[in-house]
Parts: structure tokens; sequence; C-alpha cells
């Protein structure tokens, strides 16, 4: 999957900035290709490896910047922006509550590299923090994966001040809750499998998503309305990175949309603890808005062959190394 454009964008940008490393710098971005922490993720506020934006000048900010744009549509990179710069707010309420959990920074960002962006052999970046996780693999011309790919954003809703009303990822609760609206009776029992939702996603941050078979209301038993609605929560999330790589993708998966179940937990309004997953082959979405009186969402998309893009160097294992 991927296109040359956008595995050559990502290529220049990676390279614009990790040519103005100090050889400290580049000891803490980087990492061969295949070792375990490509794989080691996570979206709590706690320090990681890789090289945060603090260690950076400001230039060499500004280019860590313009290489998440490389792997994001306009309205992702938008996003992905807000979530950082979301830190100072969610600062600000843990004062007034005097409940501090955690350092807020936004300069608490960290860039990896992985491998060699110049070489003909797979590489990728990743840039993450607290609420926001990406992940990128590309091998010579093309992007081989995209996931995981963790959103998260506390408050859900901002309550007050100058960013009052403030809701980052609001259509992917929106378009749920009008999905579920839209729904029978007897669809919506189906649909529920949990009565309360859980406290987290369910696949959390684990290396492989591992869920045993799709759960729910599958997308063949819901009529034209209901297909639309759940058309468009599945652009939601595949819409999120570069528009020329989620064009390949979601046209795969709008095609194969019968497919895909629809799985929920807990109430079916906003304000009110709630979880949702959708999930159909490969493709799993998953989302969780319970913590904080339901006002804290994290959510992912994941594909569960190839995050990290294991089911494609397996591939070329077995073809061309494996006697």
């Amino acid at each position: 999957m991927g296109t040359k454009t956008a595995a050559a964008n990502m290529r220049n940008a990676c390279t614009a900035l990790t040519d103005t490393f100090t050889e400290g710098q580049s000891d803490k971005a980087s990492y061969p290709y295949m070792d375990a922490e490509r794989v080691y993720w996570y979206y709590a506020p706690i320090n990681r490896h890789g090289l945060p934006l603090r260690d950076m000048s400001e230039s060499q900010q500004h280019l860590t910047y313009q290489l998440m744009k490389t792997g994001l549509s306009e309205e992702g990179n938008k996003r992905a922006v807000q979530i950082i710069d979301h830190e100072q707010i969610l600062g600000i309420i843990e004062k007034e509550t005097k409940v501090i959990m955690w350092e807020r920074d936004p300069q608490l960002y960290f860039f990896t590299v992985f491998g060699d962006p110049e070489s003909d052999q797979p590489w990728g970046w990743r840039i993450e923090g607290h609420h926001l996780s990406l992940h990128f693999s590309i091998w010579k011309d093309d992007i081989i994966s995209s996931t995981p790919f963790f959103f998260g954003a506390n408050p859900a809703e901002v309550q007050k001040g100058p960013k009052k009303g403030l809701r980052i990822l609001g259509p992917r609760e929106d378009l749920a809750l009008e999905l579920m609206a839209n729904l029978s009776p007897s669809q919506i029992k189906k649909a529920l499998i949990f009565d309360e939702a859980p406290a987290d996603i369910l696949t959390f941050s684990a290396a492989r998503a591992s869920l045993p078979y799709e759960e729910g209301l599958p997308a063949s038993q819901m009529d034209k309305t209901q297909l639309g609605i759940l058309s468009k929560l599945i652009s939601e999330y595949i819409g999120q990175i570069n528009e020329d790589l989620s064009s390949v993708i979601e046209t795969t998966w709008q095609e194969k949309i019968t497919g895909i179940h629809l799985a929920w937990g807990g109430a079916a309004s906003a304000g009110k603890p709630h979880y949702y997953r959708l999930h159909g082959g490969t493709f799993l979405a998953e989302y969780d808005n319970r913590q904080n009186d339901a006002n804290h969402i994290h959510s992912v998309w994941r594909d569960t062959d190839n995050d990290f893009a294991v089911d494609v160097l397996r591939d070329h294992l077995l073809l061309y190394h494996i006697m």
C-alpha cells in the first residue's frame, strides 16, 4: 500500500531532520529497524525512549512537525497538533483541582527513527507522547504500515476558558452515537456487548491487537441509512492519515463494509460512559470514553495482521529468505 510520492516525502522530511542531529541527539533518536523498541508503544504521559521536542532546537522542532505532516491528512495533522497543545489545558485543570498526576508539557513528545531512510531496506519513524502515537514503516517506494494509530483527548470537551467547547475528537463520538440512535431495539440488543463501558480500550498498547472474533451487530444487518453513518465513522479513523495512503485503505474497507461489526458498551448518549469498536477482518477501531466523568477519550485504529508492518515483512522473509 502507499504511494511513491508519500514515501519520498517522508524520506526527505526525515533525513532533513536527522541530518541536523548532534551525535547525542542521534543516539537518543535512532534504533535499528528490527529492534524490539519499534513495537513497544504506549499513550500514557510517562517518559519514553526517543528524542523529545524539549531537547531539540526550534528549527529541529519545526522539522519534526513537518515530518509529522507527511503522514497525516490536513485534518489529521490539525488534530495531532491540537492533542499536543492540549497538555497545556490539562495542566491548568489539574492545578485547579489539585490533582497533579504527571508533568503536562507539549514538549514531552518524542521522535524516533528506525533504520536508515536512505537505504533500500525497511525503515520507519514514530512520534509519540500523551494521547498521540503515530507509527509509519516505509520500504523503498511504499508505505507498508501506518498502524497502530492512536488519538486521545482529555478533556474530550473543554468546559471553560478561551477554548471552551473544543472537541478534538468530537466526530468519532457524534457519528457513533448517531449510528446507535438509528438502530432498532433488536439491533441495539445485538450491538451491546457490555452493560458498562470498560475502563479503557481492550487492546490497550499491546504490540499485537488480539481479539479472537468479531462481536456485536454485523453491518450486513444494517439498512442503507445505517450503513451510510457507519461508512462515515470508518472514514473518521482511516481518513486521518495521508490522503494518498488513506484512499487505498479506505476503498478496501468500504468495499468490505458488510463484514464490519459494531460492538457497544455502556450508555448510548453523550456525557455518560460509553465504548465501541468496529471490527471486521483485519480492520479494528476502538474507542472508549469513561474516565473523568466520561470526558476523556482514547481511540485507536489498528490492522490486526499488519501493525508495525509485521505481515509485509513476514511475507517477504518467507518468499525470499527462508529456504
